[in-house]
């Protein structure tokens, strides 16, 4: 059986951006198991997925299907039904190779989608409830599910229209510096939620949807007039400071453009290394936006490879790990939730698992 790895490399080597869409291989995804293993994975890369690390998974994704609410979504309260939320917590559970199905994940998977669906409206836009910042996070999250939905099972009909005109409106909505904002409108924009659709519009095209090549053009500019001399990224175009959560976004925003090789990106590892980097003592100090940060510098690593993933990743599962509560879940100086903390904690921590289409060059 021909790898996931190489079936989704093969589709989307060269330019992704092209101006007509990809034939999708509608063959079926290769039976999953507690380790991966096929002729990409090296003896080291094996090593990647320990004993401890599978439990962990493990607790983690029972702790989200059990906490999943009869409509789909995730949590209570304020982002009880954010859609953004329950996507993450979705991905986090195919990142494990798990599909639509029967299975208690399996119908976890098929419950957030017929949510999201659900909340799919006419505009495009996806949304069920009223953030304080806005739509376009939940929306940017929720058409990268769809996308990575699509892409490894293109047989929903429902899911293709959806996503379209999910894409559409992102396209729609970029503003005149080239990013987004919080709500789908061309109005302002910062890198945070720019990142959003830009990998909403690789997932999309990935999967075979039209993604416009100026639209690609444009985000990459905006996130290029983003990045101080320092190398790090300030949330938007107008002076402020470097931080390493936006920074990680914004080299993770060049990558999922196409861009792999370009000073800006390796002026942005080298502040992320320095910042938060295995080397610099500051990997486990628990800010606000601790998961956030890494579950986009996690990404970046891992798409840069070799020894700066590989110490990296060593680091970070270990202090994931540590930060696991008892009853499976993380919850690390968010006010998100406990659902949101553990998607992000999940999808970093079965990155060498290699099942999600988006981490794949």
């Amino acid at each position: 059986m021909i790898p996931l790895s190489v079936i989704f490399c093969l589709l989307i080597s060269g330019p992704w951006f092209q101006d007509q869409p990809v034939d999708v291989d509608p063959s079926p995804m290769p039976m999953k198991q507690d380790v991966v293993e096929d002729p990409l994975t090296n003896e080291e890369e094996f090593r990647e997925m320990t004993p401890e690390l599978i439990e962990s998974c493990r607790r983690g994704m029972d702790f989200l299907v059990e906490s999943q609410s009869d409509d789909g979504s995730f949590g209570l309260g304020r982002y009880g039904k954010n859609v953004g939320i329950a996507s993450l917590c979705a991905l986090a559970l195919m990142a494990d190779g798990n599909m639509p199905g029967p299975d208690p994940r399996g119908r976890s998977i098929q419950k957030t989608l017929d949510f999201i669906l659900s909340c799919s409206t006419d505009t495009g836009l996806i949304s069920a409830d009223s953030t304080s910042h806005g739509p376009m996070y939940g929306h940017g999250f929720a058409t990268l599910f769809l996308g990575e939905i699509y892409g490894m099972n293109g047989e929903d009909p429902r899911v293709r229209d959806a996503l379209v005109r999910a894409v559409q409106l992102i396209v729609n909505s970029q503003n005149e510096e080239g990013g987004w904002r919080y709500n789908p409108i061309p109005y302002d924009a910062d890198v945070s939620v720019t990142i959003c659709q830009v990998m909403a519009l690789r997932a999309a095209r990935n999967a075979g949807i039209k993604v416009p090549r100026e639209t690609i053009d444009r985000a990459v500019r905006y996130v290029r007039d983003c990045q101080n001399p320092d190398g790090g990224f300030r949330y938007m175009i107008q002076p402020g400071n470097s931080a390493w959560p936006r920074t990680a976004a914004g080299v993770a925003t060049l990558f999922y453009a196409g861009i792999y090789e370009d000073d800006s990106i390796s002026r942005g590892i080298t502040y992320l290394e320095n910042a938060v980097g295995p080397e610099s003592g500051r990997m486990s100090t628990l800010s606000s936006h601790f998961l956030y940060g890494h579950y986009y510098a996690s990404q970046v690593m891992f798409i840069a490879g070799g020894d700066q993933w590989r110490s990296w990743w060593t680091a970070i599962r270990e202090q994931l790990l540590r930060f696991q509560s008892q009853d499976g879940s993380w919850n690390i100086n968010t006010n998100v939730g406990a659902e949101y903390g553990t998607a992000m904690a999940l999808i970093v921590l079965q990155m060498p698992k290699r099942y999600l289409p988006i981490f794949q060059k």
